[in-house]
């Protein structure tokens, strides 16, 4: 089962989170292809007394380019959703791939798992060339909130802090293709013009209502507390919203969605597909017809996700660059 796939089973049997941990964890190379060498555990950043880690795939022949694997399922996170069959199809073509797992709800909200991502790109860059890996290749691909937060990725990645103490947060949070499954895009428009996420989240999204509650910190008193301020609020939704930093310079999209899809309605892929055909970017829709959120054969669109790295980043000048790298 691919990680999209076991991905709506947990969607749709969320009171069961202990079904996750049944996944091949990270560490264990069977069913992997053969020479592949994998590093678990691997520590990209730390916040408030927790690791943050990811693994990392290497095959035995390279092709330079590197895919970030986003392990997010509702913005819940584990090691242990990693795929192997996933894995396996970025691996057979050279790929080196890093599955990253970010601060997990319903502890943290989807604005500090951005900051996760962000923190995890720009190790990932840092490192690349050690991992024999391009630092300007990289592609970042997932499922639902992993397909929202590669998005978020795309399309808000940014040159980092050159005057930081710490040499990853100068690096770059950008890459340079995404691949994704059935990804919210726009939580202020959410399934039509106007609808709010936080109405949706009083009946379809019901069981996803931690990530969206924001806390942000008081100076005063040094804690952090609820946001309860409507604007304030609506004003997080659009910067959690990939559609949001739409420009120009966004890497080449490809987008995978159901049009039955009863938990992230098609509208957001369809919206962000048409952002970015105005904005010039190469950008793909495929939707599939009769088709929920997460289907049984979706190991052949991966392979159509790696066609798609394949195209923008082992051919040069093929995809555009951001400005100001």
């Amino acid at each position: 089962m691919s990680f999209w796939g076991r991905e709506m089973r947990f969607v749709r049997i969320w009171a069961l989170l202990a079904l996750l941990m049944s996944v091949p964890a990270c560490g264990h190379t069977a069913g992997l292809p053969p020479g592949v060498t994998q590093h678990a555990d691997v520590i990209y950043g730390r916040k408030y007394g927790m690791a943050l880690t990811l693994s990392v795939f290497r095959p035995q022949h390279q092709n330079g380019a590197g895919v970030i694997l986003v392990l997010s399922g509702g913005w819940f996170s584990a090691p242990e959703m990693v795929s192997l069959e996933t894995v396996s199809e970025f691996l057979e073509r050279g790929y080196t791939v890093f599955a990253v797992a970010h601060g997990s709800q319903p502890k943290f909200t989807i604005p500090e798992i951005a900051e996760d991502m962000h923190r995890a790109v720009r190790f990932i860059r840092h490192y690349a060339v050690n991992v024999g890996v391009d630092p300007d290749k990289l592609g970042i691909t997932g499922g639902s909130a992993g397909g929202h937060l590669s998005l978020l990725m795309a399309t808000s990645g940014n040159a980092g802090d050159s005057s930081a103490k710490d040499p990853v947060e100068r690096e770059s949070s950008r890459v340079q293709a995404v691949g994704c499954f059935f990804p919210p895009t726009d939580f202020l428009n959410y399934g039509e013009a106007g609808r709010n996420v936080f109405q949706a989240l009083q009946d379809t999204l019901k069981p996803f209502r931690a990530p969206f509650d924001f806390v942000e910190l008081d100076k005063a008193s040094g804690r952090f507390l609820p946001v309860t301020d409507e604007t304030r609020r609506l004003a997080i939704l659009r910067e959690i919203s990939p559609v949001t930093y739409v420009s120009a310079d966004d890497p080449p999209t490809l987008i995978f969605h159901g049009d039955k899809d009863q938990l992230v309605p098609l509208q957001q892929s369809e919206e962000m597909k048409q952002a970015l055909e105005k904005a010039g970017v190469p950008v793909r829709l495929v939707v599939v017809h009769g088709a929920d959120h997460g289907w049984s054969n979706m190991s052949a669109n991966v392979q159509t996700i790696a066609e798609w790295f394949d195209t923008y980043l082992l051919k040069p000048a093929t995809a555009p660059q951001k400005s100001g790298e």
